[in-house]
């Protein structure tokens, strides 16, 4: 009680010792901090995309680093539905029933368990069913693409057609999809790209029964560096084309500022080998290499490659191109 009647008179309560080496102990500083609570904005760019009677197609921008965003929660009419990791931002809610209305928001958590508002709402009617449909839409006939800036790029194609209707299209990047856009629509923005990046993108139309095309023609996108950054470091024009037990890349290195005799050699998203030239026999200009393959006629290949720089380090990666072996 001393303390207490000391407070009531006006006198400053001393802080013990102990309780003093505790703070300086966790804090490594003179004195104790609080507590994180202060709550990561809400996610923005929200979208939703009917992909099919039964799907909703759900897209939001990625947080700023300096929110230390660590999971989004995704709501339907207030309902949590999904929760995926910070490098998530996009899902399909799944089990919906076709002909109805649907609300989405999507919340931030930090790592400390702050949790953002919701931000506005979007909506989107998924289409009526189709019995028996297994037709699948055309692909689209042409597909192009330009970057926009360093982390985006504006994607076009052509429309596709289908016997009960094109419901969205679906936008692949090294066989994974990264976006989704309505029926209607024959362009649309990417964001969240990398600088200094060449993407291949393909287009897919889909319809309401969750048909989708075969690919349209893919299309390479290549991103400026950051601004000031150096000169991309990408090879650029590279081919991969496959001929009985060889599989032959070619492409152009890129500009360094001195020859570029190491390469390394990703198939199927793994590192094999790394293509060395030895001193006096490093291409100039167009690169060419031929590879001995031993896997069965049919294996598909997805190859791409990056130079090593002048500093040692290795930099951006090639167009990925998918080959099929041949016997």
């Amino acid at each position: 009680m001393r303390e207490a009647e000391q407070a009531e008179e006006g006198t400053p309560v001393r802080r013990s010792a102990p309780t003093l080496a505790l703070c300086l102990a966790l804090t490594g500083l003179a004195a104790c901090t609080a507590s994180d609570t202060q709550a990561p904005p809400a996610p923005a760019g929200l979208t939703a995309q009917a992909g099919s009677a039964t799907t909703v197609h759900v897209m939001w921008d990625a947080a700023a680093d300096r929110d230390g965003v660590t999971c989004y929660q995704v709501f339907q009419a207030g309902r949590l539905v999904r929760e995926l990791p910070a490098e998530k931002t996009m899902v399909d809610v799944t089990g919906l029933a076709p002909q109805t209305a649907y609300a989405f928001t999507v919340r931030a958590r930090d790592a400390a368990g702050n949790v953002s508002g919701a931000g506005p709402a979007v909506g989107a009617t998924t289409p009526a069913a189709k019995a028996e449909d297994r037709a699948a839409p055309t692909a689209p006939a042409a597909t192009g693409g330009r970057s926009t800036g360093p982390r985006s790029a504006l994607m076009t194609w052509t429309a596709a057609t289908d016997d009960t209707g094109v419901t969205a299209y679906d936008v692949y990047q090294g066989g994974v999809r990264v976006h989704t856009a309505g029926p209607g629509e024959t362009s649309t923005a990417l964001s969240g790209l990398q600088p200094d990046t060449v993407y291949t993108f393909t287009v897919r139309a889909r319809d309401g029964a969750d048909n989708s095309s075969p690919d349209g023609p893919a299309v390479d996108v290549t991103t400026p560096p950051a601004a000031g950054g150096a000169p991309g470091t990408a090879p650029s024009g590279f081919t991969a084309t496959a001929s009985p037990g060889t599989v032959t890349l070619s492409w152009t290195a890129p500009d360094t500022g001195r020859e570029t005799s190491d390469y390394e050699l990703h198939v199927n998203g793994r590192l094999t080998t790394t293509v060395q030239f030895g001193a006096g026999a490093v291409p100039a200009g167009r690169v060419e290499h031929r590879l001995t393959v031993t896997e069965p006629p049919g294996t598909v290949w997805r190859v791409k490659l990056r130079a090593r720089l002048p500093d040692g380090n290795w930099g951006a990666f090639s167009a990925e191109r998918e080959v099929t072996l041949i016997a």
